[in-house]
């Protein structure tokens, strides 16, 4: 039991003493996006934290859209998160809601506000409440309208919500403290003037309240317990308590931050993935480069892997970063077990077995995981002229190099010893053609022990091969200079995507779908992006290489 309580994180310990002295019978949490972009690996870590909680102490999960902001929002991204949350596991069942359902609610706490004396209509202009609010260093001062009385400011606020002012001309602000030592006391706004269609609300409204005093008041109508949130939103915590407070909830909802995910040499920032969308330099929020969660889908990450990204950071009240290469560490872990080993030639070049039958296929038995048995085998054809990469053939070797070379025997995977005879060059030195003769008595499976040979490499028989095309991803950013330019540009790696068109894979893909994932043979993992793949021309997105510089301590 002691170990138990050693290894809960500190969020669990709160909530595990909150049950104990009474304050919460059932856990509610929730996950409440804004829906104006898609959503980052960094919100995976908020939505799997907030969902395992509710499953770990048998409570309730919800799916919150925060639509309080017309100017920014879209169904779009509504529709996008939707789908996200689900990919990753995170069952809101039918406990769905939108801010914006609130609209009247929260008009009716405003109200409740201004009568208590503790919210008045401020006339001053945004610059005029910058200067007025003060530094860190600094208090602010009272506004000149601070002081009006409770009947001037219900008649205002009720002008404002029937659009009688422009925007920017009139705001209702929270009356608190302009001394707090804690800017977001000194009189916070609460509601603004924004005559703007709004994607569920329509023209309803044309007054919308801030986020600061929207969301305490959704966590509470919810009967959130536990709000979960990033700890950017630490030094807002007194604004939250002071909103539940004197909107007079009973059993409010209690505030926890937790340290953001950061990814080192990634770009997660909306407007600047927005602006790479739409100057195309990437071909949309979900393009294999990005580290949106529907880019990481369709770059062929798996729930699984995400998951046990996030465990593997844990939770914590330090801000730290974490390097990408434990993410790829995740998927790697992931699929090594689960994916097919699949022979692909990415930079294919000929190999013709010069004694082998002409117009023969037979068909090997390969293993489909060499790690994992319960995955059977498969047939794949072999003939006498096949493709394999460019790389395992030199003209003139270093030492040891133990692929093929004139005079020098290797295998090919699954199937025969061949020894390299002879090759041939066109007009501009390129070799095109491998010739080699095999030995039939060194057939994998048969038992043959008269020699040893030291290299292994794969192979495609020519005449069943699929053409394919490959794309092959480096971080958008270089990661040698860092995300951004002096001048706050992001500064790209030209070679973040590399598009092989002639590669070919075994015929065994046939029952294939989009999104499918694969190991290809020393090439890494590899996915059918589910974008742009067709049966005719399948599309495979390189999920991660094969080799990892990230290392588990312990």
């Amino acid at each position: 039991m002691e170990n138990e309580t050693i290894s809960k994180n500190f969020i669990e310990q709160i909530i595990e003493k909150d049950i104990e002295e009474g304050h919460c019978k059932v856990v509610k949490t929730r996950f409440p996006p804004e829906p104006n972009g898609y959503l980052h690996i960094g919100h995976a870590k908020s939505i799997l934290l907030n969902y395992g909680l509710a499953q770990e102490y048998h409570g309730q999960f919800n799916l919150r859209f925060d639509d309080t902001n017309p100017t920014k929002e879209d169904i779009e991204f509504v529709e996008s998160i939707k789908k996200d949350v689900e990919w990753l596991g995170a069952d809101w069942e039918d406990r769905l809601f939108f801010a914006s359902s609130y609209f009247d609610q929260m008009y009716e706490y405003a109200v409740k506000l201004i009568k208590k004396g503790k919210a008045y209509v401020c006339d001053l202009t945004p610059d005029e409440i910058r200067e007025y609010r003060g530094t860190l260093t600094q208090p602010g001062k009272n506004s000149p309208y601070r002081d009006r009385s409770v009947e001037e400011n219900l008649e205002l606020f009720e002008n404002m919500k029937n659009g009688m002012y422009e925007d920017g001309s009139r705001v209702l602000r929270a009356k608190i403290d302009m001394a707090s030592p804690n800017i977001n006391m000194r009189d916070p706004i609460i509601y603004r003037v924004a005559h703007m269609t709004h994607h569920s609300a329509g023209d309803k409204w044309c007054i919308y309240p801030m986020y600061d005093f929207a969301h305490p008041i959704e966590d509470a109508i919810e009967g959130i317990t536990h709000s979960i949130c990033t700890l950017e939103f630490e030094d807002h915590r007194p604004l939250y308590d002071w909103v539940v407070r004197e909107c007079e909830f009973e059993n409010p909802p209690k505030q926890i931050e937790f340290a953001k995910l950061y990814l080192t040499n990634v770009i997660t920032g909306k407007r600047y993935i927005k602006k790479l969308v739409q100057e195309g330099i990437v071909d949309g929020w979900d393009d294999p480069r990005l580290v949106s969660i529907a880019a990481l889908r369709r770059r062929g990450f798996t729930p699984e892997s995400i998951k046990m990204f996030v465990d593997l950071v844990g939770v914590s009240k330090a801000n730290s970063s974490v390097d990408y290469a434990m993410l790829e560490y995740c998927i790697r872990e992931d699929l090594k077990l689960k994916a097919k080993r699949m022979m692909a030639v990415l930079d294919p070049v000929k190999l013709i077995i010069d004694n082998y039958p002409e117009g023969q296929i037979e068909y090997l038995d390969v293993p489909n995981n060499q790690e994992n048995e319960e995955m059977g085998t498969r047939k794949v054809p072999f003939g006498k002229v096949l493709y394999i990469e460019r790389e395992d053939f030199m003209e003139e070797p270093p030492k040891k190099y133990y692929r093929l070379f004139p005079g020098n025997e290797v295998r090919l995977m699954s199937a025969y010893f061949v020894k390299c005879e002879s090759f041939v060059k066109d007009e501009n030195g390129v070799i095109t053609e491998i010739h080699c003769t095999y030995d039939p008595e060194t057939k994998s499976g048969s038992g043959f022990t008269g020699r040893k040979v030291k290299g292994t490499i794969h192979w495609v028989c020519a005449d069943t091969a699929q053409e394919v095309e490959a794309r092959l991803y480096e971080n958008i950013v270089d990661e040698e200079k860092g995300v951004y330019n002096e001048d706050g540009s992001l500064n790209l790696n030209p070679n973040s995507l590399t598009v092989l068109k002639s590669c070919y894979v075994e015929p065994s893909f046939s029952d294939a779908v989009a999104g499918d994932s694969f190991q290809f043979v020393r090439n890494g993992f590899f996915c059918i992006d589910t974008k742009d793949s067709t049966k005719e021309h399948l599309v495979f997105n390189r999920i991660v290489s094969l080799k990892s510089s990230f290392k588990i301590n312990g």
